[in-house]
């Protein structure tokens, strides 16, 4: 998506369960954060085991694979609320009223489609590898360390369903604007020009400088 973009608040209950969400968001997106940390904590580990007693962090690898879901997933809801992902404004960035907001709709209908079908098919993936009745409810684990996989691959299905909460909120949203031909709906990003921006960050410079 180009340019930066901002999410009207108002007190409708759209609006309210899109702030509902976006804190379950921050969170994931927050632990998305630790996880790149942990990266570069295990890496400082094993090149200094390498280099000091020839003995790096054992497993490194398998702790690799076991972070990896929550560095790719955790934050793609988050982003999605925000208008971070990247896309083709070519088209859409020329409509404007109902327009705008039927091209919206029908984006994000098929998105939500597909990722339903995600967290069908990343919960069948993880269901085949949890089982209570095996050790460590695993089926299938790690070569090196024999991490249990389980973990890693139920991220996939939570992260992909909490997007797919705000798909619906954003459809929801993109409909109501549609029906009433509102100019600013709320739970959305809004694509802000270069002026907009401008603005927005002038303001944000002098409400630091006051405090």
């Amino acid at each position: 998506m180009a340019g930066s973009s901002a999410v009207r608040e108002d007190d409708t209950l759209i609006s309210r369960l899109d702030l509902k969400l976006l804190k379950l968001e921050t969170v994931l997106a927050l632990v998305s954060g630790f996880a790149v940390f942990s990266l570069m904590i295990f890496a400082v580990v094993s090149v200094t085991g390498r280099s000091t007693i020839n003995q790096p962090l054992p497993g490194y690898v398998d702790w690799i694979e076991q972070v990896l879901p929550l560095i790719a997933f955790m934050g793609v809801s988050y982003t999605q609320r925000n208008g971070g992902h990247i896309r083709m404004d070519i088209v859409i960035g020329a409509l404007k009223g109902r327009a705008l907001w039927l091209a919206e709709m029908i984006t994000v209908f098929a998105m939500l489609i597909l990722m339903i079908l995600l967290v069908w098919g990343s919960w069948a993936h993880f269901d085949r590898a949890f089982d209570f009745a095996a050790p460590m409810w695993s089926r299938d684990s790690s070569i090196d360390i024999g991490i249990p996989l389980w973990p890693a691959k139920l991220m996939a299905p939570v992260a992909f369903s909490v997007l797919c909460a705000r798909l619906v909120l954003q459809l929801c949203s993109y409909t109501r604007a549609f029906v009433k031909n509102d100019p600013s709906p709320v739970a959305v990003p809004m694509i802000q020009s270069a002026a907009e921006q401008a603005q927005e960050e002038a303001q944000h410079v002098s409400s630091l400088g006051g405090e």
